[in-house]
């Protein structure tokens, strides 16, 4: 008596005293439904047409099968065992309301703690070539004189290897413990010039002591020129990666401060020149998992996520007229540096692309 074959792709009746390792012509695979097209994962062949998907002939031989294949789950079986199983609920939440984030958005006026930064090996390379010890690259400077009425608290002493933060005129009254003296980097050697004390690793370097004692400075060496950097950010679910260009910035030099809503940008790089920039950022992070890394062409700021998700900009669109004034300040002092180093390059947010966006006209 003829039986029918369950090997997908066959159905023929055969005799199953004459079933022969070839007699079948079936498919192994699984059937695949991709963008409109339709066949088999065993074979290559695919079409948009179902009736020419259940046409299309088998690509292996082999003998023909009368067991029929296990039936799917069927929504009309109610054992025991199906009832006793626990229904799991998946809960998602929604986005919250912007009211809502603003509510429980932390104080931007929170402590601001230094990020602990990574320098690369190729920097520290680009340092020792570029031989700041020399008197063309020499960073000693006179602080700049500033009233304590004009010091704002939590501004980072600007004296090397000092950490000292800014909490009031008591601060003025403190002791400075610094390094006179300007880094030197030569062959795999890093050392300040004024004490000597030498190492080959970069943080050991970078938590040397100070040398010599004094007052703080709270408004940086007057003699740096303030330029403007092109900069540049992306995200993924659970960090937020701002990117400065300056070529070969000075890590012993250099500072990047944050608390949990707010980010505060000190880089000094070749040419003696000095990029700050302070950033009240959209969201809320994560200090402690956050880091700087330097290399000789930028540096890039990693900053974690508290929650996943999506930040629609990197700053605040209500700091955006405290972010103009800034500038608008910075280009009184500085007219000629700031024109010469503006160009299209910078990705930053305009005024205009804030408007179009709140309007809801999508940009070109």
């Amino acid at each position: 008596m003829a039986s029918l074959c369950y090997n997908k792709g066959c159905g023929q009746r055969f005799d199953p005293e004459h079933n022969t390792n070839d007699s079948c012509l079936y498919h192994p695979g699984v059937p695949v439904f991709h963008d409109a097209l339709k066949g088999w994962s065993c074979c290559k062949k695919r079409t948009t047409d179902f009736s020419e998907f259940l046409s299309i002939k088998g690509c292996t031989k082999g003998s023909h099968s009368k067991e029929k294949p296990p039936e799917p789950f069927s929504h009309g079986e109610t054992s025991d065992n199906q009832k006793a199983k626990p229904v799991e609920e998946l809960i998602i939440q929604g986005p919250k309301s912007a009211e809502k984030m603003q509510r429980e958005r932390p104080s931007s006026d929170e402590p601001r703690q230094l990020l602990p930064v990574k320098v690369s090996r190729s920097l520290e390379q680009a340092l020792e070539k570029l031989n700041l010890s020399s008197k063309d690259e020499a960073l000693e400077g006179s602080c700049a004189r500033e009233t304590t009425a004009q010091v704002r608290v939590g501004t980072t002493c600007k004296n090397a290897a000092c950490k000292a933060i800014y909490q009031g005129p008591e601060s003025n009254t403190e002791v400075c413990t610094f390094h006179p003296g300007v880094p030197v980097f030569h062959e795999g050697v890093k050392y300040w010039s004024c004490c000597g004390v030498k190492t080959t690793d970069f943080s050991t370097f970078l938590e040397q002591p100070g040398c010599s004692r004094g007052q703080h400075c709270w408004a940086g060496k007057g003699d740096k020129k303030a330029v403007s950097c092109r900069q540049d950010w992306h995200q993924t679910s659970s960090q937020v990666v701002v990117t400065v260009y300056a070529k070969n910035p000075l890590p012993a030099l250099s500072s990047v401060k944050a608390n949990r809503t707010v980010l505060e940008v000190h880089v000094i790089f070749e040419g003696n020149k000095i990029f700050q920039a302070e950033i009240n950022l959209w969201g809320v992070i994560e200090i402690e998992k956050s880091f700087v890394s330097m290399v000789p062409t930028k540096v890039e700021i990693t900053l974690c996520k508290t929650s996943c998700g999506s930040w629609a900009r990197l700053e605040l669109p209500q700091s955006r007229s405290h972010s103009c004034d800034v500038q608008k300040a910075a280009s009184t002092k500085e007219p000629r540096a700031v024109q010469e180093e503006d160009s299209d390059d910078n990705l930053s947010w305009s005024e205009d692309d804030e408007e179009e966006l709140e309007m809801g006209i999508p940009s070109n």
